[in-house]
């Protein structure tokens, strides 16, 4: 039996994306529990809570505060405040938000909209080997 991570965050403000990454995390049983944010403003929750999430899936075009934003407020958290790696989510096709992306060190990949089952097992084997 594989070892489960403990939380997955889901930070997207399209209800449909994050019902979809969901199920399919669900379905891949490969954490406890999985929480939803609808935009960035989450980074308040964060600092709250005493189990921080293993894995970000970080949308970046989101009202309140966008992904970039987040980056922004984020690296100026504590270690022991952030989430293990962030990984953004874009349906933007621009190579220049990849690219950008690259230069927050608490961002350990990119992957275009939707989730798909073979790209989260790769991010887990890579980031969490002994997990999957």
């Amino acid at each position: 039996m594989k070892k489960k991570l403990n939380c997955i965050l889901l930070v997207d403000d399209d209800p449909h994306a994050n019902f979809f990454h969901q199920r399919l995390l669900n379905k891949i049983a490969c954490t406890e529990l999985i929480e939803i944010a609808m935009d960035g403003e989450i980074l308040k929750c964060i600092k709250s809570k005493v189990e921080k999430p293993d894995i970000i899936f970080l949308d970046i075009n989101m009202p309140k505060m966008d992904g970039w934003e987040f980056l922004e407020e984020y690296k100026k958290l504590a270690l022991s405040e952030r989430a293990k790696i962030v990984v953004m989510l874009s349906s933007s096709l621009n190579p220049d938000d990849r690219k950008k992306a690259g230069n927050y060190e608490s961002v350990m990949g990119f992957i275009s909209k939707y989730l798909e089952k073979e790209a989260v097992e790769e991010l887990l084997l890579h980031h969490f080997p002994g997990y999957f």
